[in-house]
């Protein structure tokens, strides 16, 4: 049977249903935050954007995000528009619009803007890049942190940088969204990828660690999401001792591991229950996975320990 929820779903809140949306530099409500059917993104998917959370009034590595949103935007060629510091008070004026002061969860979306005609080329862009800035009340939800999730591992390889860089959080998401509905269909949570030479990589919307012999492994880094989560739980691990390297390892390695865990900005630590139909470990979650998940939880999201 298929699962009914995903690696990164919420918890329903019916707050949702009507909030304020940052749209090139006003407030409109949900109804009527609309762009023309010629946008480069709604076209092409052409652009960029960041999953931030807000967790006891302030934005989550902010900083981090911005600096991986406007390098992509240089990469491609967008010109923002607005600085850095702009753009983090739009964020902050969004959260206050809607009231949301804990357990947020934004998205913020920038395209090359409208074009004359709906073609690839970005000279046919007409001026203003479009930003979209959504703010909404989302928490993980427990019963996925307890039970942890299911893998399935892809037949779509992940890509190197000379052919779709997946550092580049961009627009375009097919080459994942390919790999996850093949995850779905095998009754699945989220897809597990290998790299070109087989190695594997990460998930399609999560970085991926596994734990054997008391060792945290997560893979080389070539061929996986530059996660700003996965780099604090790497960083976390040196700073409690936890043994932590990025390496090659494969499928059967996997298959034998501990733990497994994912990690991504909204879910944070997420433990794995399975990949390919094999359990792994004899409890869930793990001890390595409950200890970071709690540490990370209190040092960034400023949870108190359990």
């Amino acid at each position: 049977m298929t699962e009914d929820k995903g690696a990164q779903t919420p918890v329903e809140d019916p707050r949702n249903e009507d909030l304020w949306i940052w749209l090139n530099g006003r407030l409109v409500k949900r109804a009527e935050a609309v762009v023309s059917i010629f946008d480069a993104g709604f076209g092409l998917g052409d652009g960029v954007w960041e999953g931030i959370r807000f967790a006891k009034g302030k934005l989550v590595f902010v900083e981090e995000h911005l600096k991986r949103l406007y390098e992509g935007a240089r990469t491609i060629a967008i010109d923002i528009g607005l600085t850095p510091s702009e753009m983090q008070a739009a964020l902050e004026e969004v959260c206050a619009a809607n009231g949301i002061e804990d357990g947020g969860h934004l998205r913020l979306m920038v395209t090359r803007g409208e074009k004359r005609t709906v073609h690839q080329d970005p000279r046919n862009a007409l001026g203003k890049a479009t930003i979209v800035i959504t703010a909404e009340f989302k928490k993980p939800d427990p019963e996925i942190k307890r039970q942890g999730i299911k893998l399935f591992t892809s037949t779509f390889r992940s890509s190197g940088p000379d052919s779709f860089d997946l550092r580049l959080n961009s627009h375009s998401r097919l080459n994942f969204i390919q790999p996850l509905l093949q995850a779905i269909a095998a009754g699945a949570h989220e897809a597990l990828m290998l790299d070109p030479a087989g190695f594997v990589a990460s998930c399609n919307s999560t970085n991926f660690f596994i734990v054997r012999d008391g060792e945290v492994l997560t893979s080389s880094g070539r061929f996986c999401f530059k996660g700003i989560t996965r780099a604090k739980v790497i960083r976390l691990c040196a700073e409690q001792g936890i043994a932590c390297r990025e390496t090659d390892f494969t499928l059967a390695e996997v298959y034998n591991a501990e733990e497994a865990f994912v990690t991504g900005t909204f879910g944070g630590v997420t433990p794995v229950r399975s990949v390919d139909g094999r359990s792994l470990g004899e409890s869930l979650p793990g001890k390595l996975t409950s200890r970071l998940s709690a540490i990370y939880d209190q040092t960034f999201l400023g949870e108190e320990l359990k």
